[in-house]
């Protein structure tokens, strides 16, 4: 009954296969080898538009560099008040790009148009007293397991646009977001107006694969001597780029995102009709949050073996149970925690 985190799974088969099948033989450095260009030309296939890939090792990287790179060190970057670039990246992007993270509140870990608009109003342009609103962060999946629309991102996107602002999206779950089948890859980034994606490959199965895609040849700048100078230009690349391949080929990583989504929505289903237990957001990925009605029911699923985090999100007075799913979660797991949380009420 492990749920601490789509982190803590292994490596996916296909992955590891992928892996070893590029060990063979010798190959260019620095993301000049075949692997690299033929992962750019399936990104290509997959968003429906000429894009600009760069392979990372983590998340936090992605992040970092693709916000330094569309903010300048006077700049401000905007994102939901939980987001993991303001709560859980130790102040990265702030150190590679001088900015500012102005969080922003939003329920179920979204920000919205009002939202977002009331928190630029704080901020005076051409005031040299205050930092200068630059780029918009948001999550997909997002930091609650919840899922933006198209239509959701758009209206974002028009605001900051008309503001003069980028869009950057943190896609370490994004195919989780996808999996749902309800919006193409296409739909959820560029055609709503994001400039760039991280994409996330680690949570759903790689052993260490993230990918920075920008649909906008213009905005990369200088990113390629940010990646080297911060270490994060990978010699071997195509080690990463063969799991990233390997992820995009068959649709690997749609089968292994919507495996994780399934266990988590069986998991909500089975936990609302537990009296007492309450789901307190939409489960449209693979995590799942509830409360319980005391601290000590928390303590008996522990005792049974249960591993789960106690999540605090901002705007939440008591602690929430998260449970995350992943592509290695079974059926069998699934109930025999509804059956822990059953017996402990």
């Amino acid at each position: 009954m492990h749920f601490m985190s789509d982190n803590t799974a292994g490596i996916a088969p296909e992955i590891l296969n992928a892996i070893a099948r590029v060990n063979d033989g010798r190959e260019a450095s620095y993301g000049n080898d075949k692997t690299t260009e033929r992962l750019t030309l399936k990104f290509k296939e997959v968003f429906e538009k000429e894009v600009f890939v760069f392979p990372v090792t983590t998340g936090t990287a992605a992040n970092a560099l693709s916000i330094a790179t569309l903010t300048p060190p006077y700049g401000a970057v905007f994102c939901h008040e939980g987001a993991h670039i303001h709560v859980d990246e130790c102040g990265a992007p702030e150190f590679y790009s001088g900015a500012k993270l102005v969080p922003v509140p939003g329920q179920h870990g979204k920000i919205t148009v009002n939202g977002l608009s009331a928190a630029l109003d704080h901020f005076q342009l051409g005031f040299v007293h205050h930092v200068q609103p630059a780029t918009v962060s948001i999550t997909q999946a997002t930091e609650l397991g919840t899922a933006y629309a198209p239509h959701e991102i758009k209206a974002l996107s028009d605001l900051a646009k008309a503001r003069g602002l980028k869009l950057h999206m943190d896609g370490s779950r994004f195919a989780n977001a996808v999996a749902g089948g309800l919006y193409s890859p296409a739909e959820l980034t560029w055609k709503s107006g994001v400039d760039v994606l991280s994409f996330g490959a680690t949570k759903n199965g790689a052993m260490a694969a993230e990918a920075v895609i920008f649909f906008d040849k213009s905005l990369l700048k200088d990113f390629p001597y940010r990646e080297k100078r911060a270490g994060h230009l990978p010699a071997k690349m195509r080690f990463i780029s063969a799991q990233l391949e390997a992820m995009l080929d068959d649709g690997l990583w749609l089968k292994l995102a919507g495996k994780a989504n399934a266990m988590a929505t069986k998991l909500a289903q089975g936990l609302e009709a537990l009296p007492g237990v309450a789901v307190v957001h939409p489960t449209q990925a693979n995590e799942v949050f509830f409360s319980l009605p005391n601290h000590d029911i928390r303590k008996r699923l522990e005792a049974k073996g249960a591993k789960f985090y106690v999540w605090s999100p901002p705007g939440i007075p008591e602690p929430l149970v998260r449970l995350v799913c992943s592509f290695a979660t079974e059926t069998s797991e699934v109930d025999a925690m509804l059956a822990a949380v059953r017996s402990s009420l």
